[in-house]
This record gives structure tokens, C-alpha cells and sequence, in this order.
């Protein structure tokens, strides 16, 4: 069945399209897993931080839960608006001190993520003022998180997803364009069974 013509037609078809929908993706990744493999080359040692200031309106510290309890979504908005905040935020984290409905002590927490970088916000409820701190890890860790789906949004999780599967689909159509073709097949066999060999060698002698 696999070396029908029509089969043959697609499976050829099939593996010369997804070779160049992937070109550039399959680059990515290769280069990618190098810097991956090697961080002390390609990744700063020294992340850029910036810190900044920003004043948070007194309404957003309260809600229809209670005084002194955040709106959080529009106090998310406002942090990322106006702190100017990339990436992912993550739950608020809400301390407060309060003595006869005044508040003696309050402060607020959250961290953004995103792909080679991290924000991180402390806010006091007393001065009603946010400290921003951002920090980068340049270049090379961003493309090190997007290689690995880290901090990257559901979506771009579902591309790697999708990208994985025609790479399987390439290898498999590239294997069905083998099968007539008997003696470049069975060299192609013989360099499979190389590959594999020298794979395990390593695996169960140089991995400690």
C-alpha cells in the first residue's frame, strides 16, 4: 500500500511542503538547542534591571469583598498600562494590618513572566505607591524560553505542539519515499542503525 503511486505522490508532496513551512522553525530549534545546551557562552551573566515608581490610585485597594481588599483585575490593568508591564501576572499576594477600619499596615505582591524576563511589583497600601522592578536576560534567553514553551501563553505552547507533529509527519514521508527505492533504502537503514548505536554508546557509557 505505502508504495502505491498515489501514496508516493503525496507522501512526496506532503515532504517537500512541510520541509519548507518548517525551514526557518526547524532552524530555530536547532540553534536554539545549542544555546540551550551551552548557557554560560550565549546568556548574560548579568541581566539588565530597571526599577521604576508608580502611583496607584486609592480606589483600586478597595472592592465590593471589602475595604482594603484590591480590585484585581482593574489593578492588574492599571500595573500593566501604565508600568508599561509585559508578560503573565501572576496572583495577588495581599498583607494587611488593620486596627479599629484603619490601616496600619498593607503591602501587595505580584510577579509578571514572560519568555527571558521577569517583573516583579510591591505595592504599599499606606503610601499607595507601586515599586517595579524589571528584569531581562536579554536576547538569547528569550529564544532559550521560547524553545522550551516557557512563560510563552498557551498559544505558542500549541505551535510547538503543532510544529512536533509534522515533524513526525516529514520523518514518516520521508520514509515512505524510501521504500521503492530498495538499495537507497537499505543504505539508509544501515545509517538509522549507525545513528541509533552511537546514540545508546553514549547514552549508557557517557552519561554519568
Amino acid at each position: 500500500m505505502l508504495k502505491n503511486k498515489t501514496v508516493q505522490l503525496w507522501s512526496r508532496r506532503l515532504h517537500v511542503y512541510i520541509s519548507m513551512a518548517l525551514l526557518l522553525v526547524v532552524l530555530f530549534f536547532a540553534i536554539t538547542g545549542i544555546t540551550l545546551n551551552r548557557p554560560h557562552i550565549f546568556v548574560k551573566s548579568q541581566p539588565d534591571v530597571t526599577e521604576l515608581t508608580l502611583n496607584i490610585p486609592a480606589e483600586l485597594f478597595h472592592s465590593d469583598k471589602g475595604q482594603y481588599r484590591p480590585q484585581e483585575d482593574k489593578l492588574v490593568s492599571y500595573l500593566t498600562a501604565k508600568g508599561k508591564i509585559s508578560g503573565q501576572p501572576s496572583g495577588l499576594n495581599v498583607y494587611t494590618d488593620v486596627e479599629d477600619g484603619e490601616l496600619i499596615e498593607g503591602e501587595i505582591s505580584l510577579d509578571y513572566k514572560g519568555p527571558g524576563f521577569n517583573v516583579a511589583v510591591y505595592i504599599d497600601m499606606t503610601s499607595q505607591e507601586a515599586v517595579i522592578e524589571k528584569t531581562h536576560y536579554g536576547l538569547v534567553a528569550v529564544l532559550n524560553d521560547l524553545h522550551k514553551g516557557r512563560n510563552s501563553g498557551e498559544v505558542w505552547r500549541w505551535f510547538i505542539d503543532i510544529t512536533a507533529v509534522l515533524m513526525v509527519l516529514f520523518v514518516l514521508t520521508g520514509v515512505c519515499l524510501l521504500l521503492p527505492k530498495k538499495k537507497t533504502l537499505t543504505t539508509s537503514l544501515q545509517w538509522m542503525g549507525l545513528g541509533t548505536a552511537v546514540t545508546l554508546f553514549i547514552f549508557f557509557f557517557a552519561v554519568p
